[in-house]
């Protein structure tokens, strides 16, 4: 029996969807020269002495060629403010690199202006790895950018990374301080920690949904329908990895219908979409509920204030 009979794939890649990565756009030339880039979340350190790094890249891919043949590639970890060059050097568009701005690196590889961080390499190595392969890189120059917050990929959508309550709850004596105890920033990230997880917790054990999921039930409710792209933008997932979800909540949920490139709720999708968006009414409820209606209407305007809105 093969791996492929022993598991549901994409089972398995729900799973392995579990371990958080970063996001990096690798780039190389071609043999004519031409700039070449991917999206990849498979970049990884190998060694400090000497200092290796190593990608994969699937065998589907239409620059595989291109990247086993190079002597040079570049690794650009993205930041937050970086979702929309992952997802045009995810897509499979003729010309990403039109209008995208970008200096020659070492053997001419591509590198942005923005960055997390930066790793220009020689190609120490190519190895076989299943349906993917593993290309790994000697860095010869390499920088940070730390003012810049590193774009997370998990659960097939983009996160960001922030404390976990635990540090918080430790460092609780550092929120005594003036600056801090009344610092916007501070106050908005721990009430999301601290009460984001009971809400999860609830929609799990409710209706059987992850996060992700309960985005593109809350978006789709009262929708008539809406197209995939515009979906992946709303919930903040890559195309290929939101159409993956949907085929799952589509087949194995029955919440979802899929017509060509609009997806729509299913009379049990709008029944979980309804619950749902009653667990989340109570929860804040319960959040809030020693203010006045007054004072909540108040705290929410500020809020989406602050925001534009």
């Amino acid at each position: 029996m093969s791996q492929s009979d022993q598991f549901d794939v994409r089972d398995f890649r729900r799973a392995l969807s579990q371990f958080p990565t970063g996001v990096t756009v690798i780039t190389t030339l071609d043999g004519e020269k031409r700039p070449v880039g991917v999206t990849a979340s498979s970049f990884n350190s190998v060694s400090i002495d000497p200092p290796l790094v190593l990608w994969s890249i699937d065998k589907g891919s239409n620059s595989l060629e291109t990247y086993r043949t190079a002597e040079h590639f570049a690794v650009n970890v993205l930041s937050t403010e970086q979702v929309a060059l992952s997802n045009r050097f995810a897509s499979r568009g003729e010309d990403k690199f039109q209008g995208v701005e970008y200096s020659d690196g070492v053997g001419g590889s591509p590198l942005f202006p923005e960055y997390a961080a930066q790793f220009e390499c020689k190609t120490w190595a190519v190895y076989e790895g299943g349906d993917h392969l593993i290309l790994v890189g000697e860095v010869l120059e390499y920088r940070y950018a730390d003012v810049n917050q590193p774009l997370v990929f998990a659960r097939g959508s983009y996160a960001v990374s922030s404390v976990h309550p635990e540090m918080a709850r430790t460092n609780d004596s550092e929120a005594s301080s003036e600056f801090v105890s009344g610092y916007l920033l501070y106050l908005l990230r721990e009430n999301y920690n601290r009460h984001s997880q009971a809400l999860y917790k609830s929609l799990k054990e409710e209706c059987g949904v992850s996060p992700e999921e309960w985005r593109v039930l809350a978006v789709l409710s009262g929708q008539v329908s809406v197209s995939t792209s515009d979906l992946a933008g709303l919930v903040m997932q890559p195309e290929d990895a939101l159409l993956e979800q949907l085929s799952w909540m589509s087949e194995r949920q029955q919440m979802l219908v899929l017509n060509g490139d609009r997806v729509s709720l299913t009379e049990s999708g709008k029944a979980a979409a309804q619950r749902l968006l009653e667990i989340a009414k109570m929860h804040e409820q319960e959040v809030l509920s020693s203010f006045s209606d007054t004072q909540v209407e108040q705290l929410k305007s500020v809020l989406r204030s602050t925001l534009g809105m």
